[in-house]
């Protein structure tokens, strides 16, 4: 072979290796992104995390590393809600392994990581009936959605083996919702020890503690603002007589019809609240984005039906909403990562005509 000839296979053997990886990445970009929608631009390369049964709430830790969620799974003896945890796929098509953390008694909801990465929060019936707690018979309320909220819930600390270290709260009343400050030294979470739906902020290290809402109608799902500066949560403000009566007959039975939220932000203290969304139905689970400005959150705002619900994000003042997500039923429960470049979510897009909901992790493009 000549030097030409020998330069010229160097070449094309260079050029078929660069198209054969040109190929890879392609197939690689249509696999990640075969669970995204084509509006969904500021998403890319959605990876889909657990594959059936009810998967939500799933917030990173500190680090990144890993993430905590809520899973219902009959098939797997999980017959409500359980504490599990998994660590996040280093790339795509790496499994997402995960194991139950809570005790696997009564029923637990809304996890948190604490500052260590080494604990966990979250809100546990088990100390009250070691059984799941019953569903609400909702053709009682005129098939109303409905969430209970069960007095046996407390808030609990535990370790990543699932041992209990410390139980935060103790009341007669249902304390659930919880989550912390960037520094990890303040629990924010929702009670009805006063009687209504309200917010408290707690020092981790002392368990002082003080209520930071004290208007008639569900406060819940708080969250601090990045920035440590801000809280946000979404809230029902039940106005006329009509509306009043029924948010209190419901509440005597530990009941609420969450169809009705708006999201409100105040200072991390509690004060100057602001109501920052007026679209009526349901407009949820609102969490500050990275620069602690703007806001994502879930709403059914568009579907009179009450259905789907999509992602959306919000100036803090209002202004520039956006729709984020596309699914035809549900995406809920954003939280983007520590260092702002991914978000995870919850979601029923890929369940196969099922009811599963599933957690979902993406890139996000601004």
């Amino acid at each position: 072979m000549t030097q030409i000839a020998r330069c010229n296979a160097r070449v094309t053997t260079v050029l078929f290796f660069f198209f054969l990886s040109q190929v890879v990445s392609l197939a690689q970009t249509a696999t990640s992104d075969s669970l995204r929608y084509p509006d969904e631009t500021h998403l890319r390369n959605i990876q889909q995390l657990t594959f059936g049964g009810d998967n939500a709430e799933a917030y990173w830790s500190y680090d990144g590393k890993k993430l905590v969620f809520q899973r219902t799974s009959l098939k797997d003896g999980v017959a409500c809600d359980q504490i599990f945890v998994g660590t996040v796929p280093a790339k795509v098509g790496e499994p997402f392994t995960y194991k139950m953390v809570s005790t696997g008694k009564g029923r637990t909801t809304c996890a948190y990581f604490t500052y260590d990465n080494k604990h966990i929060i979250y809100a546990s019936t088990h100390l009250a009936d070691e059984a799941c707690p019953p569903v609400p018979d909702r053709a009682k309320y005129g098939n109303k959605y409905i969430w209970p909220l069960y007095k046996g819930y407390d808030i609990f600390m535990a370790d990543l083996n699932g041992t209990i270290k410390k139980q935060l709260t103790n009341s007669p009343a249902y304390d659930a919702e919880a989550t912390l400050s960037p520094d990890g030294k303040k629990m924010i979470y929702t009670s009805t020890k006063d009687g209504d739906i309200e917010l408290y902020i707690m020092e981790l290290a002392t368990g002082k503690e003080r209520r930071i809402t004290h208007t008639l109608g569900y406060d819940g799902g708080a969250w601090f603002s990045p920035d440590g500066k801000k809280i946000i949560w979404r809230a029902s403000r039940p106005q006329t007589p009509e509306q009043i009566t029924e948010y209190k007959e419901l509440l005597a039975q530990d009941l609420v019809a969450p169809t009705n939220m708006e999201v409100w932000v105040a200072n991390a203290d509690g004060s100057q609240p602001r109501q920052v969304t007026q679209y009526g139905q349901a407009n949820w689970a609102p969490v500050f984005m990275p620069d602690s400005k703007r806001i994502i959150f879930a709403s059914n705002h568009e579907y009179k039906r009450g259905f789907p619900f999509n992602l959306y994000t919000i100036n803090e003042d209002g202004t520039n909403l956006q729709k984020i997500s596309r699914d035809k039923g549900f995406d809920a429960f954003p939280m983007f990562s520590p260092n702002g470049k991914r978000i995870v979510f919850a979601s029923n897009r890929n369940n196969g005509g099922t009811r599963d909901t599933n957690v979902f992790i993406a890139d996000w493009v601004e």
